[in-house]
Parts: C-alpha cells; sequence; structure tokens
C-alpha cells in the first residue's frame, strides 16, 4: 500500500479571526493563508471543549471529554482509554508528538513522561523544554516582558524547538507511513516572540463589534460573575483594555512563521500528506465583558480554526464540524477500520468533495476550567449544539441560551424565552438531548431536559430507560450483560 502520511498542526489558543483567509487583512499569517488557499477552510468548526486539556483530550482519543475522564484541565485520561498514537502505532504506524500535550494529569507543563504509542525518540512536552534551561531562563521564558529585550530570538522559544524536531522527524521519516502532531503552545501566554513580531500589532486595536456592546441581561449569572468589573465598560474600554493584545497577535505572526518551516520541509519531501491546522480554543478578548476562555458557547472560544490540505482545493466548507471527527478521518484516511467507540466520524468523503456533508448539528460541552485553581468559576456544566443556523447552550445549574446565528451573529440576543423560536429551540434541545444518551454521557440525567422554558418535559427517574455498555473490542473483552452474565448481544438496550 501506499505510504500514508498525516502532519497534524496546532496552535494554543488561536481564534479563527486572527488568520487572514478568514477574513482580517491585518492578520499576518501567510504560511496558514496559503494552506488555506491550497485546500479546505472550514469556517463552522467548533471545539469539544472550550479550555486547553478537555480540548486536546477530543482531539487525540475521538471521545468527548465526558467520555474520556479528562473534563478539566489537570485530569488525566482514562485508563482505558487509548490515543490515536497507541491505535496508529499498533497497525504498525510510527506516531510523533511534539509540543505541549497537557493530558498526563499534571500542572501547565506536563511531567515529562512520553505516553504509550508516541515515538520517544521525539517526545517534547513543555516540562521537557523548561528542564533545557537554567533557573533564570526559565524565570525568562514566562515573561511576557523578555520578547523585548536584545537577547530575545527565534531559538529560544518553544515555538522553534518544537519545529526544529518536526523537521527532523519528517527527514527520518519520509519513506513510510506516519503521523506527525505538532502542539506548539503559543500564541498562548506569555506571549514570547523575537522582533519584529514583538512590535508588528503595537497600534492594533480589536474593531468594535456588537459583542463589545452586550450588557449581559438575560445571559447566564457566570458570566456577569465572569465579567467582573468589565460589567457595564464601554466597547472603547473593553477592547483596550486586553493589556497582552500587542504581544498576542505578535506571537501569533510569529508562530505561523514557526509553522511555515514544518509546511516547506513537508512540500520538499513528502507533498501528497495530509496536512491538518487547527487550534484548541480561542480567546473572549472582551467581547461579551467576558476575557480568556470558560464555559461559553461564544464563537471567539468555541469556534476555532480548521484548515485541510489534501483533498479539493481553495474550498470553502460552512457545514457545522467537530474536532470529534479528527481521529476517525486520520484513521480512515491511514485505511483502517474505525473502532465502535469512537463518538464522532471520518470527514474524509468531505476533503474529497465538499459538497458531501459530514454534521448537520456539532455538539461541546464544558464541566470545569481547572482542578488545581478555584479562580475560574469552579463547576460549570454546560452542554451545547450548533447547528446551520441555530446555537444552544444548556447550563444545569444556571441560565440556558439560544442565538439565531443568521439574524445575530455576535450572539447578543438571548432567545431561550422568546416563544416564536420555540419549535427550532425544542428540535436543538432534543438532539443535545439524544447526543447525551449516545455517548453515555456521565452527566446525563433528567434536569438537563426540565428546563424551566421546555414545559413539555416531565421529571423522570428512569430517564431514557436504557442501558448503554461500552464497546472498545479493539482492545478489551466484549463486556457481559448483567442479567445474563454472558456477552451482550446490543450495547444499548432497554433496561428490563
Amino acid at each position: 500500500m501506499k505510504n500514508r502520511q498525516v502532519v497534524f498542526l496546532m496552535t494554543d489558543t488561536t481564534r479563527k479571526d486572527m488568520l487572514g483567509c478568514y477574513g482580517d487583512s491585518r492578520m499576518i499569517t501567510p504560511n496558514l493563508d496559503k494552506l488555506a488557499a491550497e485546500g479546505i477552510r472550514f469556517d463552522k468548526a467548533y471545539t469539544c471543549q472550550p479550555v486547553c486539556g478537555p480540548a486536546r483530550s477530543a482531539i487525540f482519543t475521538g471521545l468527548f471529554p465526558h467520555s474520556n475522564g479528562s473534563v478539566a484541565n489537570s485530569v488525566a485520561l482514562g485508563d482505558n482509554v487509548k490515543t490515536i498514537g497507541q491505535r496508529l502505532n499498533d497497525n504498525g504506524i510510527n506516531c510523533g508528538y511534539i509540543g505541549k500535550w497537557h493530558l498526563d494529569g499534571s500542572d501547565y507543563f506536563g511531567n515529562g513522561v512520553c505516553p504509550q504509542g508516541w515515538n520517544k525518540k521525539y517526545w517534547y512536552d513543555m516540562r521537557t523544554y523548561l528542564e533545557e534551561f537554567s533557573d533564570e531562563d526559565r524565570l525568562k521564558s514566562r515573561k511576557p516582558d523578555s520578547s523585548f529585550e536584545p537577547w530575545m530570538t527565534a531559538e529560544f522559544t518553544y515555538a522553534h524547538r518544537c519545529s526544529n524536531r518536526a523537521i527532523d522527524f519528517l527527514n527520518e521519516n519520509r519513506d513510510k507511513s506516519f503521523f506527525l502532531a505538532v502542539s506548539y503552545d503559543e500564541p498562548h501566554g506569555p506571549f514570547l516572540c523575537p522582533a519584529p513580531y514583538n512590535t508588528m500589532y503595537k497600534d492594533f486595536q480589536i474593531e468594535d463589534n456588537p459583542a463589545y456592546h452586550d450588557d449581559l441581561a438575560n445571559k447566564p449569572m457566570m458570566q456577569k460573575l465572569w465579567a467582573g468589573n468589565r460589567l457595564g465598560k464601554s466597547s472603547e474600554e473593553l477592547r483596550r483594555g486586553e493589556k497582552h493584545c500587542q504581544l498576542y497577535y505578535g506571537c501569533n505572526s510569529f508562530v505561523d512563521s514557526e509553522i511555515g518551516r514544518v509546511i516547506d520541509r513537508v512540500n520538499q519531501i513528502v507533498p501528497d500528506a495530509l496536512v491538518i491546522f487547527t487550534s484548541d480554543h480561542g480567546d473572549m478578548m472582551g467581547a461579551h465583558c467576558l476575557s480568556s476562555k470558560n464555559a461559553t458557547a461564544y464563537k471567539e472560544t468555541a469556534n476555532i480554526p480548521l484548515i485541510i490540505r489534501g483533498g479539493e482545493k481553495g474550498k470553502v466548507v460552512n457545514d457545522p464540524c467537530s474536532h470529534i471527527d479528527m481521529v476517525p478521518t486520520i484513521m480512515d484516511y491511514m485505511g483502517l477500520p474505525l473502532p465502535k467507540v469512537l463518538e464522532g466520524k471520518s470527514m474524509l468523503p468531505q476533503i474529497y468533495d465538499t459538497k458531501k456533508k459530514t454534521n448537520s448539528t456539532v455538539f461541546f460541552e464544558f464541566t470545569r476550567y481547572e482542578i488545581d485553581h478555584d479562580t475560574f468559576g469552579g463547576l460549570q456544566m454546560m452542554r451545547a449544539a450548533v447547528s446551520d443556523r441555530y446555537k444552544m447552550a444548556i447550563y444545569l445549574l444556571d441560565t440556558d441560551e439560544f442565538y439565531d446565528m443568521e439574524n445575530d451573529p455576535y450572539e447578543v440576543h438571548n432567545l431561550i424565552n422568546d416563544e416564536k423560536y420555540s419549535a427550532a429551540r425544542d428540535k436543538l434541545h432534543d438532539e443535545i438531548l439524544a447526543e447525551m444518551d449516545r455517548t453515555r454521557d456521565l452527566y446525563r440525567g433528567y434536569q438537563w431536559a426540565c428546563r424551566p422554558w421546555r414545559k413539555d418535559k416531565k421529571p423522570n427517574w428512569r430517564n431514557s430507560g436504557l442501558t448503554r455498555q461500552r464497546e472498545n473490542e479493539e482492545y478489551e473483552p466484549r463486556q457481559l450483560d448483567y442479567n445474563t452474565g454472558l456477552p451482550m448481544v446490543e450495547a444499548s438496550r432497554g433496561k428490563g
């Protein structure tokens, strides 16, 4: 069989509108813009949870955070959860992971230990990077102002060192099938970048839009608490108040240049490789009076960039798509059968023919930002869905949201109690409930159905009345039926 090669490029905290190809000509991202021109740009791609660790958990396992166990930062994957590296490696495909991992249950930087299935020679998480430094240089690496020091060069940065290792991996594996993930921390803070990137956006200001005029009326209490003293500020103050804006965008252009180094080598020695670029989530940057990311469905954090080269060229897809489909797509491309346990679909048919549709609705969630820190709101249970036109977010402990993105693209007017939208609202709500059942959502229950605006739903102790057992037959024996002690016939069945 012909060699199958996949290069998966990912950044941390890149908003969709931070790439020039998504419409803002002020964004200096020539390498990713060129990749989009040579491939497919997905306009409605969504993360599975808009925070680092859980987002990555879905990307690299093909399971939602509620299924893989990594429901918050610094919470490890479950022991019985297999990553794409393990699955491909067990089928004889060499897998390299270079960059931020964030899935081992350790702190932000990781524990420096290569997980099963990945090539140890190329493993390079952020702890490995820091251990190359003296204590003095470690401190320098965590200070944004280091970007303006005369000693700052690309060679000091994590991005540059990740790109070096990626190029070495490509050189060594050019004549065999492989999967290479290059996971940059940039442009995430502390936004380290050398000249000229450190001053490239010196006078830059985010353009005004209706999201900067949202007073959060009729929005969840959680958002008002999160907004804090930003609530009530003017659009001018909100857009000016993001002090790190200059370096954030400068670091974004810097990491584009580092990605360009890897893509250039791909073009030289493995030009037929499938190349995928995405980011784990975005950043609110003052929109809706909010900063950073947390439990929201707003496009600033949840609607991420996704570019795929290797199928049709120069196309734009407006159908909803999701990170949950990355593992099935990669396995399908490698010619491998798709395990039953995976919760997404292969996008390969759509990549080869953009007229085909992978999803009509995609789903995402939130449980908690961080297990280590108490300063991010704590438990914030959200389940959300996006269709071609509508978006819904259900907050188990708060007010819900429903948006008509055709008439309100900036998601300012919460229509959850507007009965003119009841049919569309209830339909999307039913889809969320069905998806929670389908994926064996650990947190499913009648409370998600019985919302104040959903008068036809009543509390029900039995919920769907089904038993739903796990199917992971590539790595586990078939589970046994409780009533018979024999291997289950159907994984989902009525509980009798």
